[in-house]
């Protein structure tokens, strides 16, 4: 296929495709599904070799959100029977995080629900990163907490903080669709203050939500212009209780083309398989490794995952590796430009990875700075940022009802409901039972 050959010779060159290029990435068959995975593992396997880089999340405080994002379980007036708690002690949160990296994770995520820290919650989630540091010897640590005021960055990069996660979620155009307490524009802002204070920037999007294609190349091409280093790509987790509880829009071909899309759009930033991902990839989970570079092992902030153990063993099976702590992440432009995990005695590790593993795989608009800032979203599907409760729900915003594409529906019209797969985390953070890890 000519547009595969020229997305392929395009990523290897860290050229972007073009919007029309990205869009029919969207567009073609799942009869083509394994060629468009073949030839986007071509640029996966060339920047990042076979490696797979864990991530753990920890939910320090978790529900009671007083903003009203349409897909996040832990939205202010949310009826979803989610685990709900204030502050994590810092050693409360060093023991979960332990477990993650038990498991073979080298990053952990630090989320708290709420619409942006206090200076009190800083010095909290400080200690609490230093606690994890002092503990786990090349641990990465990425926080995400929300809104952060000017300085707070600075003060957790401080404190030992390598990353600040704040997805954009959707479009521009259709944000005021998902979410109406704040704006496109807050989360820009918000990406642009971590990137400022020299953190490692983490941002993507939810797909799923019943977006068009062209919403979904908007913010991948609106992503690659803030540059994150990583990209995170949720798949919504429909909860009952939330508005968008009735959004079942994906197939499990239709997430390989969109993280395949994801992937030659920013072709040399560690592309994250993130929530929702046992739900709608379901048993082609391993294609996607072809794809993303990067996945959470474990439970996610509010919904369980697959077993920790199942995810080290799909790993392997794939023929992929788990990613050390001595080993770089991002390609040695990126590591000579900063980011996250850039020690000098890993750098050639890394440019090994970059320059041996070229060889194809074998089968299967951003606004300005300081228009605005709020929170957004956490590392995994529904990290809301609440705050406290007390207040009347603002209204709900209505969800999109884009029908899928011809492409992506079976005989009955639409892809099933897989409400089956959706369960509510009760165990780790914040319980007294012990983690998937």
């Amino acid at each position: 296929m000519d547009l595969l050959n020229t997305l392929v010779d395009k990523g290897l060159r860290r050229e972007p495709p073009t919007r029309d290029e990205a869009l029919a990435v969207l567009a073609t068959s799942d009869d083509d599904v394994l060629d468009v995975v073949a030839a986007a593992g071509r640029v996966r396997r060339h920047w990042f070799g076979r490696r797979v880089k864990l991530n753990y999340l920890v939910n320090l405080k978790s529900g009671l959100c007083p903003e009203d994002c349409s897909y996040c379980s832990q939205r202010l007036g949310s009826t979803a029977g989610i685990l709900k708690y204030t502050w994590l002690k810092p050693e409360q949160a060093s023991q979960a995080a332990a477990a993650g990296l038990a498991g073979g994770a080298k990053r952990v995520c630090l989320v708290a629900s709420g619409r942006g820290p206090t200076d009190r919650d800083v010095a909290r989630v400080s200690d609490t990163i230093k606690a994890i540091k002092e503990q786990n010897e090349g641990v990465e640590v990425c926080a995400c907490l929300g809104l952060l005021s000017d300085g707070q960055a600075e003060r957790l990069r401080d404190a030992g903080a390598d990353a600040y996660n704040h997805n954009l979620n959707t479009s521009e155009g259709t944000y005021e669709q998902i979410t109406t307490t704040h704006t496109y524009a807050d989360r820009v802002d918000t990406v642009r203050k971590a990137h400022g204070a020299g953190l490692s920037a983490c941002s993507g999007l939810i797909a799923g939500m019943g977006e068009s294609d062209a919403d979904l190349v908007d913010v991948v091409f609106a992503l690659r212009e803030l540059d994150p280093d990583s990209v995170p790509v949720n798949f919504l987790i429909p909860f009952e209780g939330t508005p968008l509880a009735k959004e079942w829009n994906l197939t499990p071909q239709r997430c390989l083309r969109i993280l395949a899309m994801v992937r030659f759009v920013c072709p040399d930033a560690e592309v994250r398989i993130a929530g929702g991902r046992e739900v709608h990839l379901r048993t082609l989970q391993p294609l996607a490794l072809h794809l993303a570079n990067s996945l959470f092992l474990g439970d996610y902030l509010t919904s369980e995952g697959q077993a920790g153990k199942a995810d080290l063993e799909m790993i392997a099976d794939a023929g992929f590796e788990v990613e050390g702590t001595g080993e770089v992440t991002l390609p040695p432009h990126r590591v000579t430009a900063g980011g996250c995990g850039t020690s000098p005695a890993a750098a050639s590790s890394a440019d090994r990875a970059s320059s041996s593993s070229a060889e194809p795989v074998r089968g299967p608009g951003v606004p300005a700075a300081g228009e605005g800032a709020s929170a957004g979203p956490g590392c995994g599907p529904c990290g809301g940022h609440g705050g406290t409760t007390g207040q009347d729900a603002p209204a709900v915003p209505a969800a999109r009802t884009a029908p899928p594409a011809a492409d992506e529906t079976g005989s009955t019209g639409a892809p099933k409901a897989r409400t089956d797969l959706v369960a509510v985390r009760r165990r780790g953070a914040g319980t007294d039972v012990a983690p998937n890890a």
